[in-house]
């Protein structure tokens, strides 16, 4: 697996060069932006599902800024935020208002209807709720993706040692 991701990651090299990319590429260098290790990959799931679940467009955007910041793997990271892409968003984003309606205590509008036109007319009432729940699922999936890798690496090591 390891093999196959860093053979579809760019070149940190040739990304250093490229001036449109502001002050990232000063931070392009940086080995543990492009290391596969259990600290990168780690840091990358939680920053990569963080952003995953924030409700803006263009979350790449967050989430490779972020990933120089807390010095995770770069191109995961970034890739991590499709799991909310445009056939996904609705049923997720629908999820995260359910939730923020329920821990608000706010009924959920039973006229739902999954349209951005439905959105933008009943944003009003919907806001809170709606980015409760993104941000609870954020902070989850971001500390859960962080500790699944944690944990899988070290079963993983636990097995290579008692090999007999």
């Amino acid at each position: 697996m390891k093999k196959l991701l860093k053979r579809y990651s760019p070149n940190p090299e040739e990304l250093k060069n490229h001036k449109h990319l502001g002050w990232l590429s000063e931070h392009l260098h940086e080995r543990s932006l492009w290391n596969f290790n259990r600290r990168s990959i780690s840091k990358a799931f939680a920053v990569g599902l963080f952003c995953a679940f924030v409700p803006v467009p263009f979350q790449m955007i967050l989430a490779a800024p972020a990933a120089v910041i807390f010095s995770a793997n770069l191109p995961l990271s970034v890739a991590l935020v499709w799991i909310t892409n445009p056939i996904t968003m609705p049923p997720i984003y629908y999820g995260c208002y359910k939730l923020g309606a329920w821990i608000l205590g706010v009924e959920i509008q039973q006229d739902f209807i999954m349209s951005l036109d439905y959105v933008w007319e009943t944003f009003g009432v919907i806001w809170q709720p709606f980015l409760l729940g993104c941000l609870i699922v954020s902070a989850v999936s971001a500390f859960t993706g962080y500790w699944a890798v944690q944990s899988i690496y070290r079963f993983r090591a636990y097995k290579r040692m008692n090999r007999p």
